[in-house]
């Protein structure tokens, strides 16, 4: 059975967006004042019938009243409240759960304060005696990486106007999808711009380098074609697109010129994948194949990361595809990638929990690996993992090792080629957000007790955990 939809303040936004008073709002849904008045302070659901009508008065899609956002931002509300500490109680779910659907926009500046307070603690740790205020030219923070992060999060992992944009550049340059790109961006990038394309051995470490003034384009010579087709789809992007990031990041609300610019990267390598692997034509081919990576790798010339990380951006509004987090982690359990259309909770600070079948992929490499997850709050995720090498091409330089994670929620399974064969209700994976939040109390592979918890710590027996959690 589906949750009850609290919408208030969405629908109060989009209300006072058109200038409407109480009442003329609720003569055109059809609804009395008073019921009306009890929606937007969320006192009430919004039924079937009701969704249908704001969405016809208001112009948008029901998803626009979707409750993914706030599961996230009530994710975010716990794992920040908790990471405080400050010796008080930590607020309730049910405290959570109302900011988040109340008072948004507070919550929010809530998190940008506890990214304030990170940045400053780190650098007091980090300098001992010298504390800094953090300045915009500020490389060696983790802000920026953060709010990046955060932004496209909170956008579903979905950036219109580059996406549209990107499958009309494809449709007109010739990329159909069938596997030839690097030619086909190789011309337009000489057709349209004089660009000159060669590859070469580079130095340690760079992938692609332009110059303008000559109008070279070198891309490292030990390149996959995979790879050599994203880097020069990011170059014409780069190109053509430059605009449309502005437009994009002049309504981010990125604080720092650090994050603008982590920002346009991530943009200029969403619209890359966009343009090799076009929005409906590879959506349909996913839905085809079941979401089979391998298969889609094969159709697009593309490798297990691009085609996973396209997967987890298809929801565009009226084509929405399967919703699917995605995520990279190297060996060390660092995540260095991660975006989702989901609801799957990520930790923000701190490691993953190790029970998540991507740590296992190193131990299984090439291997893909499927499991049925439930995280804390009762989602059930159908998780695939699996290792992946980046080839240095040279022995004296070591080759890159990661492990690629992608899930969707269990609704969506049967769509899912990798669900073959799988109980999908029996037995889940307990799998927490890290152990930090998690409340669970019988984990056998606790690293370190919750925040904020009283422990129990018995001299006279010796268990797997060392202390209880009351």
């Amino acid at each position: 059975m589906r949750d009850k939809l609290f919408v208030g303040p969405k629908v109060r936004a989009l209300r006072e967006r058109q200038s409407l008073t109480l009442d003329a709002c609720a003569k055109l849904l059809g609804l009395s004042t008073s019921y009306l008045s009890q929606i937007e302070t969320n006192q009430r659901p919004v039924t079937a019938r009701v969704l249908i009508a704001l969405s016809r008065i208001f112009a948008v899609g029901p998803g626009e009243f979707d409750s993914d956002e706030e599961t996230r931002l009530i994710a975010d509300l716990r794992e920040a409240s908790a990471d405080l500490g400050l010796g008080l109680p930590s607020p309730a779910l049910s405290e959570l759960k109302m900011a988040a659907a109340t008072t948004p926009t507070l919550a929010r500046q809530y998190l940008a304060l506890h990214r304030a307070y990170r940045a400053l603690d780190e650098r007091i740790l980090r300098f001992d005696e010298t504390v800094r205020m953090r300045t915009e030219d500020a490389p060696d923070s983790l802000v920026p990486y953060q709010e990046v992060r955060d932004f496209f999060h909170y956008r579903d992992n979905y950036v219109d106007e580059l996406d549209v944009a990107a499958e009309a550049l494809a449709a007109d340059i010739g990329i159909d999808g069938d596997g030839s790109a690097v030619a086909t961006l190789e011309r337009a990038l000489t057709e349209r711009f004089g660009i000159r394309v060669v590859r070469a051995q580079a130095d340690a470490g760079m992938i692609r380098h332009y110059d303008p003034a000559t109008k070279v384009l070198t891309l490292d010579r030990d390149l996959a074609e995979p790879t050599r087709a994203f880097q020069l789809a990011t170059q014409l992007a780069d190109l053509l697109f430059g605009g449309l990031c502005n437009d994009v990041l002049a309504t981010a609300g990125l604080e720092s010129a650090t994050a603008r610019d982590i920002a346009r990267i991530g943009l200029l390598n969403y619209a890359a994948g966009a343009l090799v692997m076009p929005y409906r034509r590879f959506a349909a081919s996913a839905m085809e194949l079941r979401h089979d990576i391998e298969q889609l790798q094969h159709r697009y010339n593309a490798s297990f990361e691009q085609v996973s990380h396209r997967l987890s951006t298809l929801q565009r509004p009226g084509a929405r595809g399967v919703p699917f987090y995605f995520v990279r982690v190297d060996q060390a359990g660092n995540i260095t990638k991660r975006h989702s259309s989901t609801r799957f909770q990520f930790a923000r600070f701190g490691g993953a929990c190790p029970l998540w079948n991507v740590h296992e992929a190193f131990g299984h490499p090439g291997r893909i690996l499927v499991q049925v997850a439930e995280m804390p709050d009762g989602v059930r995720y159908l998780c695939v993992g699996r290792s992946i090498v980046k080839r240095s091409g040279n022995f004296l330089r070591p080759n890159r090792q990661y492990a690629i994670g992608i899930g969707c929620e269990v609704a969506h399974a049967d769509k899912v080629v990798y669900s073959e064969g799988l109980s999908l209700d029996g037995a889940a994976v307990p799998v927490g957000v890290s152990c930090r939040i998690c409340e669970r109390p019988d984990c056998h592979q606790r690293a370190f007790p919750p925040l904020g918890r009283k422990l129990t710590v018995r001299t006279n027996e010796r268990r797997i955990v060392p202390f209880a959690i009351e």
